[in-house]
């Protein structure tokens, strides 16, 4: 098993239970969990791989994954803003697939 599939199976089995999966596009979610290894390996933390980081861990807490932001997007929009966890009502097609705005403030990104 590769380090993808051991993240995949970990992430699954602590987030399924509190009610976020995984997209069922899985291309999509290899390319994220891809994104948060070599995030890991760049910086020593899983930054979103759909955001800029810093490399200060402190100052890119709320983006370490699953971010600050994913609880109240999938709740709004039925997916986190990158697409990685999502609602079983969104992978249902019962929500609404639309793009989910920015919540990070701006001036997280002044480094």
């Amino acid at each position: 098993m590769n380090d993808r599939d051991k993240l995949y199976e970990i992430l699954r089995s602590v987030q399924e239970p509190k009610g976020y999966f995984f997209n069922n596009d899985t291309k999509t979610v290899h390319e994220l969990l891809d994104g948060l290894l070599l995030n890991k390996k760049r910086y020593g933390y899983m930054s979103c791989p759909c955001r800029l980081a810093s490399g200060n861990r402190e100052q890119d807490k709320d983006i370490i994954c699953p971010c600050v932001y994913r609880e109240p997007d999938v709740k709004e929009y039925g997916s986190c803003y990158c697409g990685l966890y999502v609602s079983s009502d969104w992978n249902e097609g019962k929500k609404e697939h639309v793009f989910i705005p920015e919540r990070r403030p701006p001036d997280k990104y002044s480094f």
